[in-house]
């Protein structure tokens, strides 16, 4: 059997943005990207501080990512979350289980109480996600993604103290 496994972000981690890049998976974060905003976005999650970003490996196999990262939300200093599993392993759980495993590693940091995911309030796959991992609904926020798109969207909250870190 298969585990579900995080890394840490790595060189590999290109290739993953790469296979993320498609008008189907980008479809409520505004679309596609160019080349150069992938390698940025891949330099940062190389560098990033303050949180994770994570390769998903069911087995030996990279299915997507799921990260965290420090921002501040509602006066609060908080973790947001994203997560993004390769359409062909959607609809097994693997999103939900992502989340939950670096809801973990965020928890073990001991340096937010919650976490919070933001997903489009039209994206039910995503809020399904939310849900199975054990968010809970705060209620619908006006959230910028990308940068300069405003969209209506679900704020989640996990709270981490929870869950033992």
């Amino acid at each position: 059997m298969n585990t579900l496994r995080l890394e840490p972000w790595s060189e590999a981690g290109l290739n993953i943005l790469h296979r993320q890049n498609t008008p189907e998976m980008t479809e409520h974060l505004g679309g596609p990207e160019t080349e150069q905003a992938i390698v940025d976005r891949h330099q940062r999650y190389l560098r990033l501080d303050g949180g994770e970003m994570l390769i998903v490996r069911l087995g030996d196999v990279a299915i997507g990512s799921v990260g965290y990262w420090e921002r501040e939300w509602g006066g609060e200093d908080v973790y947001e979350t994203g997560y993004g599993i390769f359409t062909e392993f959607g609809g097994h759980g693997y999103a939900s289980e992502a989340l939950r495993l670096a809801a973990d590693r965020a928890a073990a940091r001991g340096a937010r109480r919650y976490l919070h995911a933001f997903p489009h309030v039209d994206h039910a796959a995503s809020n399904a996600v939310c849900r199975k991992a054990g968010f809970e609904l705060v209620g619908k926020v006006s959230f910028e993604y990308p940068k300069g798109t405003w969209q209506e969207s679900n704020d989640w909250r996990l709270d981490l103290s929870a869950l033992g870190g």
